[in-house]
């Protein structure tokens, strides 16, 4: 597909080596001109220079021919401009990153009026994740499926877990009353495995497991985690991520305590967030922190505008027996290190959202075929979570899974017919209609077809 990007930031440049990975043919409006000669060193694509709401500038970019249109400058205001524009010029769809508050009541009424097929919010489905790892406090990463109805766990296996040292295929005789989940994937040594009946849990393994919520919490607490609710929350930083955490954690019972160093965005934030106790100072003095009980905190929210500030002061809660830690990092060169310093949940603005928009893409790849519906990279992008909805006609449906062909390094995971969740045997089968979630070690699968054949 041939797709524009108006702003090659954080999240445009994440976005364009993702979908250049993919085969994707990009084109890179930005007015910087180092930012533009980065680009074109170190990726495959056309730049342009020029503002991306300048319908000239479009016309030179082929805005025509454009499949997909993404604006995802620093303004709201020029990202909206610019697929309004885009798509009179022609763009058959557009993307515009909208990140103000302000915005969110009218969001709606906006998308129709501008022609904006897809809206993304960084900061706010960034929120999201966070509030979804404190419902798990042992959890890692927690991916949501089928409007809700399966969820996807990733958690570090320990030495006292029930289901450490046992063949998967031996856990129902060994434990009869393991509820059954799904082992999705397991990384050990950096090495990622599609786990099969032979395989065995070892502990320090990162392992992922789905199944509808209640499923989950069950199997948690029988294999002895502790499923307790978070309750005392502290969160450094009083950005938008901050803002919209608290709106989505305080209505759930959760206490919070915002700790911001400016007095004016304190001082905004405690008006508009009356039920949050927001703290003036630094939050990365250690002092502060210990008198305002850090170690009393079941979770601790690192989400500074500098990603160092976020690491060190997440491994002092670490230390201090925080039970939940979770920081934001946007470097990439710290992913393989941070997991040696202790700190598992950690989460990226820059690639939630270009995960988001990658998963739209994905979904027009085709116009036919049973296309992706959800996409998620776990275990640090080695291995993607794939969800399609079975189409009527495909020549899988109705055969037992046992008779089919399943793609190498590929599973199906789950399948959700009629708000029924079930972890498929190979006695089971696709109906039409059937939610159907695939793990899969490959990259680029767009179609079921792909996975699945007769």
């Amino acid at each position: 597909m041939r797709i524009l990007l108006i702003g090659a930031g954080k999240v445009g440049r994440t976005l364009a080596e993702n979908l250049i990975n993919e085969s994707h043919d990009v084109v890179i409006i930005d007015r910087d001109e180092e930012v533009l000669r980065r680009c074109e060193d170190t990726l495959d694509v056309m730049v342009i220079s020029g503002n991306g709401a300048n319908a000239q500038t479009l016309i030179n970019a082929g805005v025509d021919q454009a499949d997909i249109l993404v604006a995802a400058t620093a303004s709201d205001e020029i990202n909206m401009l610019c697929c309004l524009i885009g798509k009179r010029l022609g763009a058959k769809y557009t993307i515009a990153r909208i990140r103000d508050p302000e915005y969110n009541e009218s969001q709606i009424l906006l998308q129709s009026e501008l022609g904006i097929d897809m809206a993304v919010n960084p900061e706010r489905a960034t929120a999201l994740e966070i509030s979804r790892l404190l419902r798990f406090p042992f959890a890692n990463n927690i991916e949501s499926f089928a409007k809700g109805r399966v969820e996807m766990v990733e958690f570090r296996a320990s030495a006292k877990d029930a289901v450490t040292g046992c063949r998967l295929r031996d856990l129902s005789t060994r434990l009869p009353g393991l509820p059954r989940v799904l082992y999705a994937a397991v990384e050990r040594d950096k090495s990622v495995t599609i786990p099969t009946g032979d395989f065995t849990i070892e502990e320090n393994d990162r392992v992922y497991v789905a199944a509808d919520p209640v499923t989950i919490t069950h199997f948690f607490r029988y294999i002895g985690r502790d499923t307790h609710q978070v309750k005392d929350v502290m969160i450094l930083g009083g950005g938008r991520i901050s803002y919209y955490l608290s709106k989505m954690i305080v209505p759930t019972g959760m206490h919070v305590s915002l700790i911001e160093m400016k007095p004016a965005k304190a001082a905004q934030l405690s008006e508009e967030l009356p039920q949050v106790n927001v703290l003036l100072g630094d939050g990365t003095n250690q002092l502060l922190l210990e008198q305002e009980g850090l170690q009393n905190m079941d979770a601790f929210i690192a989400l500074c505008d500098r990603d160092e500030e976020n690491l060190m002061t997440g491994l002092y809660a670490s230390t201090q027996g925080v039970n939940k830690v979770v920081v934001k990092n946007n470097r990439l060169n710290y992913t393989d290190l941070i997991p040696k310093l202790g700190l598992e949940s950690v989460i990226s603005p820059r690639q939630i959202t270009s995960a988001s928009i990658l998963r739209y893409v994905r979904a027009r790849v085709n116009g036919s075929g049973t296309k992706v519906e959800k996409l998620y990279r776990l275990l640090n992008g080695k291995v993607e979570a794939l969800e399609f909805i079975a189409r009527k006609g495909d020549p899988y449906i109705g055969i037992p899974l046992k008779e089919l062909n399943t793609r190498a390094n590929s599973i199906v995971a789950v399948i959700v017919r009629r708000g029924k969740v079930i972890v498929p045997f190979g006695n089971d089968h696709i109906e039409d209609g059937d939610n159907v979630i695939i793990i899969t070690c490959e990259r680029g699968l767009n179609d079921l077809n792909e996975v699945i054949r007769k």
